[in-house]
């Protein structure tokens, strides 16, 4: 006797449920390979180190003007290589976030919902 739960609407409630869980899911798989693809850019010392990344965080090119190749130089130079790539980091979380925004708006899910990573 189902009379306790209000007879099988419930079930179709859940079917619908479980369908939007898993178009949630491909969703979030397809964002996931997109963010490989898209490509940020950070810099240091007024554009003279620049770092380019992943949105995921995966560093993948760096550029450093040739002035600044002076052995006397040498500290400064690693603090602009560190600060650019902690600025292509930087964007490259900022433009996950925003895709993932644009991923739960798009669902219709409260936009500073929290979904696994």
């Amino acid at each position: 006797m189902l009379k306790g739960l209000g007879g099988l609407g419930g079930l179709g409630d859940m079917g619908k449920m479980m369908k939007a869980a898993q178009d949630l899911q491909g969703k979030m798989a397809e964002m996931q390979e997109e963010l490989h693809a898209i490509i940020v850019e950070g810099e240091s010392g007024a554009g003279l180190v620049k770092a380019k990344a992943t949105a995921k965080g995966d560093l993948t090119g760096l550029t450093i003007d040739p002035s600044l190749f002076n052995a006397d130089d040498k500290e400064v130079v690693e603090d602009l290589i560190l600060a650019a790539i902690k600025d292509a980091q930087a964007r490259a979380a900022d433009r996950s976030q925003a895709e993932m925004r644009k991923l739960t708006e798009g669902l219709g899910l409260p936009a500073d919902m929290k979904l696994p990573f």
